[in-house]
């Protein structure tokens, strides 16, 4: 599958968290800043990008945890850093029952507001 196309059912069958963050991000919600979703940065594919910070947001889920997985992610984050990125990770249950405290920390990390 190509990337585009796979960019687009990524979009089409987001995760609830997936779509809850895109929700606060969205249009410039979160202090103007511009996000994509499902944005391909090389090979891969990550779940949010803003281009403003370089930033990458991840949004984890249980298969997360499985060693397998947790291998393949580490190697993506390093190689995505070694291209000068930056990349954060949040749970998915975090961003759906916490999502302000999700926000905050954001914001935090990025220097937009002071702690």
């Amino acid at each position: 599958m190509d990337p585009k196309t796979f960019r687009k059912e990524l979009r089409k069958n987001q995760t609830s968290a997936e779509a809850a963050f895109w929700h606060l991000v969205r249009a410039g919600r979160f202090y103007k800043l511009k996000f994509r979703r499902q944005h391909t940065v090389d090979r891969y594919t990550v779940d949010f990008y803003c281009p403003n910070f370089k930033l990458i947001i991840e949004l984890d889920g249980g298969v997360h945890n499985n060693l397998g997985q947790s291998l393949y992610d580490d190697e993506r984050e390093i190689f995505l850093k070694e291209l000068g990125f930056q990349v954060i990770r949040f749970e998915n249950d975090a961003v759906l029952k916490y999502p302000e405290t999700v926000l905050n920390y954001l914001a935090v990390y990025l220097g937009l507001e002071k702690e």
